[in-house]
């Protein structure tokens, strides 16, 4: 009898611990990422680096971010991207599903802008900024992608001058990127 006692004890306290994670989990509204070449596909040599900074507004309607990128040039455009294939989605890319620089809207940056040290971009997603896999979806999905671990941002970088892929500042598919969620 004492035995069983016990065992139910270690359930019970077993049990509260994982529904107190669960409640912390869902009431965290802060999230971020450092950005950094050797995270992108393929991996990038460059000294470039960021840090993404996400708050969900209390209602869930609205996330608040700010994007800052150091050492890198020319870049022109940033996104949260969304892995919908299987396996690792760290070793993937996905397809945009929310712009963040120049802004939330659907365009680009000018091309060879040169240096940037500092805050890149900042703003306010709602669900009418989502779009690709996840255009015409709640916010709650993206939420959903992120906590799964299967979304990244990154910053895209141009030179403006051919051929692509050249090296640090010419990098259009992403020259810096981070992982979101897990």
């Amino acid at each position: 009898m004492r035995m069983r006692k016990r065992w139910w004890a270690i359930v019970v306290v077993a049990g509260l611990a994982v529904t107190a994670a669960a409640a912390v989990a869902a009431t965290d509204s802060n999230f971020g990422t450092h950005l950094k070449g050797k995270y992108e596909v393929p991996l990038r040599a460059t000294n470039a680096q960021g840090q993404a900074f996400f708050r969900v507004a209390d209602d869930g309607q609205s996330i608040d971010y700010k994007l800052i990128a150091s050492n890198i040039d020319n870049a022109f455009m940033a996104h949260i991207h969304y892995v919908t294939a299987p396996g690792d989605p760290t070793a993937q890319n996905g397809g945009i599903v929310v712009w963040l620089f120049p802004s939330t809207a659907v365009v680009q940056g000018p091309k060879g802008a040169g240096r940037h040290d500092g805050v890149l971009a900042e703003g306010t997603i709602t669900a009418a900024n989502l779009v690709g896999e996840l255009g015409g979806h709640p916010l709650s999905d993206l939420l959903a992608a992120i906590a799964a671990g299967r979304t990244y941002v990154n910053v895209h970088t141009d030179d403006n001058v051919a051929p692509a892929n050249t090296g640090p500042g010419d990098f259009p598919g992403g020259e810096i990127r981070g992982q979101l969620g897990n």
